[in-house]
């Protein structure tokens, strides 16, 4: 199965990216990690990437492009494969078919996980990180037991500022304005699988895995 995953920070995206890769034994490919290895092995695509990224601009769709058609030709992405942050725009969607087409092969399915704007607020602005050690905790969901204080070395815990409300919408409205043309575009070919992002993780696992069957 070649799946793209889709959902808004704060999805648990992630999470189930892990369990499903897990379940399938198929990679997941992110365009970081790709750009990672191809800067590490020195690849001619990966040095024409490093010139950009030198510049501090922006990976243009060509190179990420032929770093995924590189990475889909692995032996391990023979069972199908997880796209997961890319493509992020109709354009890149549309030079992935390309690709995929050149190569014999298509997406299956378009998985996109589903969370209400205020809950994905609540996830992404109750998140505290202790300045000493650097442990996570969340106000809700993992509160440390005096909500000021670290329970491993006693530091103060504070919200990140990229974890503030502003911030935190104006990532979610980003998110929303890139990947609503894209589901259009996955929707018209009948390939857009939505799954309810709210419940405990097994339970929104086993809905995708459901949907997948």
């Amino acid at each position: 199965m070649n799946i793209i995953l889709l959902g808004p920070p704060g999805a648990g995206k992630g999470t189930q990216a892990k369990m499903m890769i897990e379940k399938y034994q198929i990679p997941q490919i992110s365009t970081g990690d790709m750009l990672r290895a191809a800067l590490k092995e020195r690849t001619p695509l990966g040095l024409k990437a490093k010139e950009y990224m030198d510049k501090g601009a922006l990976v243009p769709d060509e190179v990420v492009i032929g770093l995924i058609q590189e990475r889909l030709k692995e032996p391990d992405c023979s069972k199908g494969y997880i796209l997961d942050g890319f493509p992020r725009t109709v354009a890149q969607a549309e030079a992935l078919d390309k690709v995929l087409a050149g190569l014999g092969s298509k997406i299956d399915h378009v998985i996109s996980i589903e969370v209400d704007k205020s809950d994905l607020l609540k996830r992404l602005t109750g998140r505290r990180t202790c300045r000493q050690c650097g442990a996570m905790y969340h106000v809700i969901f993992t509160p440390s037991l005096n909500k000021d204080l670290c329970d491993k070395c006693q530091g103060e815990l504070y919200q990140r500022d990229d974890d503030n409300e502003d911030t935190v919408r104006n990532r979610l409205e980003v998110y929303d304005a890139q990947t609503f043309p894209l589901i259009q575009y996955y929707q018209q070919k009948g390939l857009v699988r939505k799954i309810e992002g709210v419940g405990s993780i097994q339970q929104i696992f086993e809905n995708i895995v459901k949907t997948l069957a």
